[in-house]
């Protein structure tokens, strides 16, 4: 659930980014550092592992405000992929407003891709969220190497699923923005009957995705 603020007129997001060790969600995020507008993003921070090289990051300090005088920030996270870190994923998924999975296009890694969506499903409900309802989009990443599988394969295996697929190259930032962005519809969507963005803040969807997206 989004953080509000009554006192300061601020709403706070929290979007996290899963998946298996190695497939991308650091890369992802420092694409989107790249791309963002210096009035919108902060410094990123980090913490390391021996295993894993990034725990969280806090992208998106700033965030925007709204015609009403709602400032909204974003705070962007990325889980460690390692299964020893169960405890820090499920600490770092608390109260997520909206998932990005990053899942390995690679052939040989569908077995983990799977078992860290089963994780990411089952740490959902250990910390109160309810899955069914959690705005989350699907990124296979990596498309560029060799061995990957085919669209047609992944939206095949994918087709009775709810949630939309994005597919992306994050070491060139190839569909890195519209991963990004197709989450914010949702969240937006989410966040609308509890906040009334558009008639109590002025604040359309359409907006809401172009001034987080910068």
């Amino acid at each position: 659930m989004a953080d509000y603020n009554a006192s300061l007129k601020r709403l706070t997001i929290k979007l996290v980014y899963y998946g298996p060790a190695q497939s991308g969600k650091t890369t992802n995020l420092m694409r989107l550092h790249d791309h963002l507008q210096p009035e919108l993003k902060g410094e990123m921070m980090t913490l390391e592992t021996q295993q894993d090289r990034t725990l969280f990051f806090d992208l998106l300090p700033l965030g925007f405000t709204t015609p009403s005088g709602l400032l909204i920030k974003f705070k962007l996270f990325t889980v460690p992929g390692q299964v020893q870190h169960d405890s820090t994923r499920k600490a770092v998924l608390s109260r997520a407003d909206g998932v990005v999975f990053v899942a390995d296009s690679q052939r040989e890694q569908t077995i983990n891709n799977g078992e860290s969506f089963d994780n990411l499903a089952a740490n959902a409900a250990r910390v109160g969220i309810d899955f069914t309802a959690l705005p989350l989009v699907v990124q296979f990443n990596k498309r560029d190497l060799p061995g990957v599988l085919t669209e047609e394969e992944i939206r095949a295996r994918w087709q009775n699923a709810p949630w939309p697929l994005r597919f992306s190259t994050a070491l060139t930032g190839e569909g890195v923005l519209d991963t990004f962005r197709c989450l914010l519809g949702l969240v937006y969507d989410s966040l609308e009957g509890d906040y009334a963005l558009s008639s109590a803040h002025g604040l359309g969807r359409e907006r809401f995705i172009f001034l987080a997206s910068g």
